[in-house]
């Protein structure tokens, strides 16, 4: 009981401070940044890496992206140079996803070197920021559909995984986590999409916010497994302790990571057939 309620106030209270940032386009910037630099602590821990290199990379890449995008400037440079992030960030989530398949650890250039906390993490936080603002006005509401569909997901797919789940989905990576608890977030999921549809004002449809959807659920079960394989290699049981019965934050935002490079690639698809 004493643990529920750790894990509710400490989820209530990082919710909420999501939440309050949507209301300006600032805050929510530097809410992701903050957000950004705390998982890239706990990833170094997590595999050995000196922080200061990774931070000067994620500061970087960050500032760099929500600039242009903040202030609406626009040249075919920082285009070609979003578009090289993206094609970087999931050709090395592709080799995270392929390795869930493998039992040994995760090849030594996604763990060192700094490639996964480029392209695994940093890029994520920056194309995170920048789906609000995909539409040339900040609309917070996509992101926060987002947010909300992800932790529609993890709910569901934990109620419905410790009530009914018989099958392991990935038992050597992660030993909870089963086949029924999977398609079980997956359905609601979709159903939740329904939902934000109707409640935010965003340009999307409700067939893309099920395409959306589809993607959180396929995606951020697949980023709570990569992040389960990491610490497994680490040895440690949570990334970090700043979420009280939750561990860190890169534990609580492990699905919106891997999701969100690819949630953009769908919105450039949904722009290019428009």
């Amino acid at each position: 009981m004493k643990e529920l309620l750790k894990r509710t106030i400490s989820g209530l209270v990082y919710a909420s401070l999501f939440i309050l940032s949507l209301k300006s386009q600032i805050a929510f910037i530097i809410l992701i940044f903050v957000f950004g630099i705390i998982c890239n602590i706990e990833f170094s821990r997590l595999v050995n890496q000196r922080r200061t290199v990774s931070h000067i990379i994620f500061i970087f890449l960050y500032l760099y992206f929500t600039y242009f995008e903040y202030t609406l400037i626009s040249n075919s440079f920082f285009n070609e140079s979003k578009e090289i992030l993206l094609v970087f960030s999931v050709f090395v989530l592709i080799f995270l996803i392929r390795d869930l398949f493998v039992k040994k650890n995760l090849p030594r250039f996604l763990s060192k070197n700094y490639i996964a906390s480029t392209f695994y993490l940093s890029s994520s936080f920056v194309f995170i920021a920048l789906i609000p603002m995909f539409f040339t006005d900040f609309n917070s509401g996509i992101i926060l559909g987002v947010f909300v569909l992800a932790w529609v997901n993890d709910s569901f797919a934990f109620i419905i995984g410790k009530n009914f789940g018989k099958q392991k989905l990935f038992e050597s990576v992660s030993p909870n986590k089963t086949i029924e608890g999977f398609f079980g977030g997956l359905f609601f999921t979709c159903l939740g999409s329904y939902a934000i549809s109707y409640f935010t004002e965003t340009p999307l449809t409700n067939s893309n916010w099920l395409f959306i959807a589809i993607i959180v659920s396929v995606f951020g079960t697949i980023g709570d497994l990569v992040e389960s394989k990491y610490k497994r290699q680490a040895q440690v049981k949570d990334s970090g302790i700043i979420l009280p019965g939750h561990g860190g934050l890169l534990d609580r935002l492990d699905s919106i990571i891997i999701a969100s490079p690819f949630i953009y690639l769908f919105l450039i698809f949904l722009d290019y057939v428009s």
